[in-house]
């Protein structure tokens, strides 16, 4: 079954890999050891956003990008779509007020851009007949109706991925013709080598 994969990257990361030692991950072989053996993978669309440093952590950016060489090196069947941070003020309440102070200004980073890319290529590899089964690998409802679409309009397969241990959007649950979970086990078996054969690309240190 020639299937497509489309991983929502940050969802990915906050729901099963932020606090783990698994980040060096094979995205492909991931997939692979989620689905079951009839699955063909013949693309896996990533979606991200490019991340810029901080005071807290100056190498972040050099992580991100030795992880998308790293990834692009050893697979080519994956394509990067990236998304944009936007930032800007906001007021928000405080938990608890001091005084008469009930709110405060606050920088809010948001990721903007990767749910809209996703569901944009999801249908229009839809339409382009480019796979018999599109597999989500995110639990963002936003994705909903980009699903049902797929599902009744172009008769495809829709699987989905779900990241973490959170609760399952049910939004997405209810286009969806199959449901697999990421196990630790999946993760930790689903690592890159280290170096990248052929290439000078290592694992960030910090990693």
């Amino acid at each position: 079954m020639r299937t497509f994969v489309y991983v929502d990257g940050f969802n990915l990361y906050y729901g099963a890999l932020r606090k783990t030692p698994w980040k060096w991950l094979d995205l492909v072989a991931l997939a692979g050891r989620v689905l079951r053996p009839h699955h063909q993978i013949v693309t896996l669309r990533y979606f991200t956003a490019k991340v810029s440093e901080t005071v807290r952590d100056p190498t972040k950016p050099h992580r991100q990008d030795s992880y998308l060489r790293a990834l692009r090196a050893i697979r080519p069947e994956v394509e990067v779509h990236f998304g944009h941070f936007l930032t800007h003020r906001v007021w928000m309440p405080l938990v608890r007020p001091i005084g008469d102070q009930r709110m405060v200004e606050v920088f809010k980073t948001e990721e903007k851009g990767t749910d809209v890319n996703l569901a944009v290529h999801l249908l229009n590899d839809a339409g382009l007949d480019a796979y018999d089964c599109a597999v989500i690998m995110s639990n963002d409802s936003d994705l909903a109706e980009a699903m049902r679409l797929v599902r009744h309009r172009h008769g495809k397969r829709i699987g989905l991925v779900k990241p973490g241990t959170g609760r399952l959007s049910q939004q997405l649950m209810a286009h969806a013709d199959f449901l697999r979970p990421i196990r630790f086990s999946h993760l930790q078996n689903s690592q890159l080598p280290d170096p990248i054969p052929g290439t000078n690309i290592r694992k960030p240190a910090a990693w």
